[in-house]
């Protein structure tokens, strides 16, 4: 199969954790299909015990799922204290959480970028 430069990149969510955060790293079209990389995700992220930002800045779309993931996200980090930040430039994510009105989330946009931190890397 020849590559073309209209074919999508691959999508998938993963968890970088650094000694000051754990980042979950959204990537491409975050659906359904990715039911167990977000649990995977979301369970490195809540045992750091460490701050969790929430990377949308490369995801190009995001159905039900993804923001199911995202509020059991939220609301796993509010009952362990954890604060969570979304970085999201594109805000593809945070204006869909905007219509469904959910509050508390943090919109960080580039403020939380950190260059030392490569994306973790996607499983085939």
């Amino acid at each position: 199969m020849t590559s073309t430069s209209d074919e999508q990149p691959p999508s998938g969510i993963s968890t970088v954790v650094s000694p000051e955060r754990s980042t979950i790293v959204l990537v491409g079209e975050i659906d359904a299909a990715l039911r167990e990389q977000a649990s995977a995700s979301m369970a490195a992220a809540l045992t750091s015990g460490l701050p969790i930002v929430v990377d949308a800045s490369r995801a190009s779309f995001i159905d039900s799922s993804g923001i199911a993931f995202v509020l059991q996200l939220h609301l796993a980090a509010a009952e362990s204290g954890l604060r969570l930040t979304l970085l999201d430039p594109a805000r593809v994510v945070r204006d869909v959480l905007d219509m469904v009105g959910v509050p508390g989330i943090e919109d960080e946009v580039a403020a939380v970028l950190v260059e030392d931190e490569a994306p973790a890397p996607l499983s085939a």
